[in-house]
């Protein structure tokens, strides 16, 4: 019998690359969608016909009950979020509502239907924010600097509760960022190799970035997935941080994203006042020791193979479409 598995955020980057995975691994896949308008189905049209998908939202607890009955899933990976850290200044209730009580939600409908389905839990690097030390591990004090980190940390802790009080098999997985061709353009990392694309082909002249010295540990979206599914295969429930152990700065990435397309990067970019947080994230450093130890994962894909992959895919994109 296949195992049953549903993701909330399928339509995202990390859902996306969780749906693959799954796939591969012989699961019936079903994702979670809100209805909406217009349906964001982008990163999953080449997997539609063998996939699931169902309407709920986690701001309806009833929706979400009926689903978790009806698909009566193995698996939970609950990846949908307000995921764009700037954006939580703008909408700090919602960003709450969906990343705080959406948890809360979710594990409740699990608890009401079946409490041997096993959960995963998206947490963020986010959480660390004026981080206490370096690097930072599953132990390291959080400090959250944004609402989304700061919703980040009671979705975290409210994992950590529902496993204690309940006995369920309730995970989190802090990861640090993680990023693909697959990223939302409002990224800084999409951002620029976007950027890097439209001037290379003459579409545009200029970038704006904000804090070019903020530092960031950046992977592989398709790597980290495979840890959080290495999460749920284990015989105890615990969180790890997923990370690459390296950190590059914002201005590193505009380097090695403009050399790849041959462009100086200096004649480009500017800085804009404009784009810098209100309390800023300086530098986020995992240390991956207990995920590479215990879950045996390792992040196949190196910095500069992902920046050059995300530039590619880019230029191919708009190459085709400017044609």
């Amino acid at each position: 019998m296949s195992k049953r598995a549903l993701i909330t955020g399928i339509t995202g980057q990390d859902g996306s690359y969780l749906a693959e995975l799954l796939l591969s691994e012989g699961y019936e896949v079903f994702g979670m969608v809100r209805r909406l308008s217009t349906p964001n189905t982008w990163r999953i049209e080449h997997i539609l016909d063998r996939i699931t998908l169902k309407p709920a939202d986690l701001l309806d607890q009833l929706s979400m009950l009926r689903l978790i009955d009806e698909v009566r899933p193995h698996e939970v990976y609950n990846l949908a979020a307000m995921s764009f850290v700037p954006a939580s200044w703008d909408q700090p209730m919602l960003t709450g509502e969906f990343n705080s009580q959406g948890v809360t939600r979710m594990l409740e409908a699990i608890r009401s239907v079946d409490t041997k389905i096993r959960f995963y839990q998206a947490s963020s690097s986010e959480m660390y924010g004026r981080v206490r030390e370096v690097p930072q591990s599953e132990l390291t004090p959080f400090y959250p600097r944004s609402p989304y980190g700061v919703s980040k940390v009671f979705g975290h802790y409210i994992t950590v509760n529902y496993r204690e009080s309940y006995g369920m098999f309730a995970v989190s997985g802090i990861l640090f960022n993680h990023e693909s061709p697959r990223r939302g353009l409002e990224f800084v990392t999409r951002k620029v190799t976007e950027g890097v694309a439209r001037i290379k082909l003459g579409l545009k002249d200029k970038l704006s970035i904000g804090n070019m010295d903020a530092q960031r540990d950046w992977g592989f979206s398709g790597d980290y997935v495979k840890a959080m599914w290495k999460m749920l295969q284990q015989d105890v429930a615990d969180d790890y941080v997923i990370a690459t152990g390296e950190t590059h700065s914002v201005k590193e990435l505009i380097e090695v994203a403009f050399a790849h397309a041959g462009l100086d990067w200096q004649k480009h970019v500017y800085q804009d006042p404009a784009l810098i947080r209100p309390a800023e994230v300086d530098l986020l450093l995992g240390d991956p020791a207990k995920a590479k130890a215990s879950l045996g994962w390792e992040p196949e894909v190196g910095f500069r193979q992902l920046i050059e992959m995300m530039v590619d895919a880019d230029l191919e994109r708009l190459g085709k479409a400017h044609r």
